[in-house]
């Protein structure tokens, strides 16, 4: 005799222990669909899921409205791509920076706002006139709306659209902003200046950490403290935890060669991944085009008896993200879609990367075991007729 069993009946208890044992987003959210009973006895922001693959959001296409509220998302895990309703990332706006699964978006305003694509939870930042080198800010004075302040004391003006596109390099955050339960810091590179700035969740304004100003290539957020790196590898270590910023710096010999640096945090290690560039032309239909691409990379880790950056030949199961993105690092075993030893990169050449540029994006898949670049799945070489704008960029789907 068999026995007929309504699942949807199960106890609340029961059905959340079920439920943490899901590991993948898609996987928990195809389990609250089944009902409202499970829905209801599951959390709708799960804060036990792992991080997961990075999603490459891609630009719009030239088919596509300019206007128009869906964006683009390959996932790597499942080789689909996803669109998602997220008029926040319009054209109009510009991102600097994704972390721990939200996007940063400036506008044409003062407003620094930040988005999970998935929840569409919104949270603000500090505006960019709270910048401790913006002096004044008047939205009538139109053309020169910010004025600031060189570091040797130079007085000049910014227009609404220069401050969108080059004010900011990349903004990280120390965890995920929608955790109620801890505060968060962010931390952004500013792009001409080289300073360092940080908030806490809810400040109303953004602070210079002092000292730190040419470590501006590339930060993360690694052992309850920021570490940024110098074009030549050395490191400044910022506490911001308490009132005032403690900043301490690890030097190491400086690395030859390169044209970017990137931090990347992978377990207790601290990795610095150094980019290699080349400068290229492409003439076509009577147009020259000048472009970036990519050419190698190189990885160290950081011996902290010496100091000293010592050269990684391999990352074993390891794959790396680089790129505007915070840099990120996931073992190749626990997921699907990416292999070990391998460096997964977009382009974030700041000048390059704006309304108006031509050729291609320089993004792909570098092989460390024989220096080999090849296509990303979803973006074979050529796939646009010419750049879209904003480039691609990694971004971690969050539930929380």
């Amino acid at each position: 005799m068999s026995i007929s069993v309504d699942w949807s009946e199960l106890q609340p208890e029961l059905i959340e222990s079920i439920a943490r044992k899901l590991n993948v987003h898609k996987d928990y959210v195809r389990f609250r669909a089944v009902c409202s009973n499970w829905r209801k006895s599951t959390s709708k922001t799960p804060k036990h899921l792992p991080c997961q693959l990075p999603w490459l959001m891609l630009p719009q296409t030239n088919n596509q409205n300019r206007q128009s509220h869906l964006r683009a998302f390959f996932s790597l895990s499942d080789n689909k791509i996803y669109r998602l309703s997220l008029p926040e990332a319009s054209n109009i706006r510009r991102r600097c920076g994704s972390s721990h699964g939200w996007l940063v978006i400036l506008e044409e305003t003062p407003a620094v706002f930040l988005i999970n694509p998935l929840t569409r939870v919104k949270h603000h930042l500090p505006p960019l006139s709270s910048f401790p080198n913006v002096t004044k800010f008047n939205f009538y004075d139109v053309g020169r709306e910010y004025t600031l302040k060189s570091s040797e004391g130079d007085i000049y003006t910014c227009n609404l659209k220069e401050m969108r596109d080059s004010f900011i390099k990349k903004v990280v955050f120390s965890s995920s902003p929608s955790d109620s339960d801890s505060d968060y810091f962010a931390l952004a590179i500013l792009n001409q200046t080289g300073d360092l700035a940080y908030c806490k969740k809810d400040d109303s304004s953004w602070k210079f950490i002092d000292n730190a100003q040419s470590y501006c290539e590339d930060a993360v957020y690694h052992k309850g403290c920021f570490y940024a790196v110098s074009k030549y590898g050395t490191i400044a270590v910022c506490d911001v935890s308490g009132g005032l910023p403690n900043v301490s710096f690890i030097q190491t010999p400086p690395q030859v060669g390169g044209d970017m640096q990137y931090l990347v945090s992978l377990d207790d290690e601290l990795l610095l991944v150094t980019r290699y560039l080349e400068l290229g032309f492409d003439v076509d239909q009577h147009q020259l085009d000048i472009f970036y691409k990519t050419t190698e990379f190189r990885v160290y880790k950081l011996v902290l008896n010496g100091p000293k950056w010592e050269s990684l030949s391999r990352l074993h199961e390891w794959a790396l993200f680089v790129g505007e993105n915070s840099s990120m690092a996931f073992r190749s075993s626990d997921f699907q879609g990416c292999k070990g030893n391998q460096i997964y990169f977009t382009d974030d050449y700041s000048e390059w990367n704006y309304d108006g540029a031509d050729g291609d994006h320089d993004l792909g898949i570098y092989d460390l075991e024989d220096s080999s670049v090849v296509a990303l799945p979803c973006y074979p070489r050529k796939f646009y007729n010419g750049r879209r704008w904003p480039p691609p960029i990694w971004i971690t789907p969050s539930l929380h």
